[in-house]
C-alpha cells in the first residue's frame, strides 16, 4: 500500500511539473541593453524595454503586477518582442548590485534621459527608437493592443 502510494504521488509530481514546464513561457526579461539588442538583431524582433522602480512607483507596480506579471503577456511577447527590464529601486533591502545598477544608468542614460518612470520604450531590432509610452489602465489585453497599435504605425 506504502509503493502505490508513494508511486502515485510521485508520477502526480512528475506530472504537474512537466505541465508546468510545458505551459511556462519561454521568454525572459533580460537586465542588459547590448544583450537585448544583440537578441533583437539574432531574432529581428523589437525590443520593449521598462524602467521601473519597483519599490516607490504605484503606476510601475500596477503595470508590473496588471500586465508584465500576467501569463498572458508573457505568452503575447514570446513571439512579439525581447524584453528588457531596468530597475531603480530607493530602498536599501531591494539594492542592485555595483554592476547591474551601472548597466541601468547606462540604459537610462541612452532611452530615458527624463527619468520617467514608468517608461517604456519600443526599439527597433537595429536600437532606433519606435514609441514612448508608460502605464495604461486596462489590464492585458488593453496593453497588448495598444502595444500592437504602436508598432503598427513604424
Amino acid at each position: 500500500m506504502r509503493t502505490y502510494l508513494l508511486s502515485g504521488l510521485a508520477a502526480a509530481f512528475f506530472a504537474t511539473a512537466s505541465a508546468a514546464a510545458q505551459t511556462a513561457p519561454a521568454t525572459a526579461w533580460t537586465s542588459s541593453l547590448p544583450t537585448a539588442l544583440e537578441q533583437a538583431k539574432a531574432s529581428q524582433k523589437p525590443v520593449l524595454v521598462v524602467f521601473s522602480g519597483s519599490d516607490w512607483c504605484k503606476p510601475c507596480m500596477q503595470l508590473k503586477q496588471e500586465v508584465f506579471d500576467q501569463p498572458e503577456f508573457m505568452q503575447y511577447a514570446k513571439d512579439k518582442f525581447v524584453l528588457a527590464r531596468f530597475d531603480f529601486p530607493r530602498n536599501k533591502k531591494n539594492a542592485l548590485s555595483k554592476d547591474q545598477t551601472k548597466l541601468n544608468e547606462s540604459a537610462a542614460a541612452q532611452l530615458n534621459k527624463e527619468g520617467a518612470f514608468p517608461a517604456v520604450v519600443l526599439l527597433s531590432p537595429e536600437g532606433k527608437v519606435l514609441a514612448r509610452t508608460g502605464y495604461r489602465p486596462g489590464g492585458v489585453a488593453a496593453y497588448d493592443a495598444y502595444l500592437d497599435q504602436l508598432l503598427a504605425k513604424k
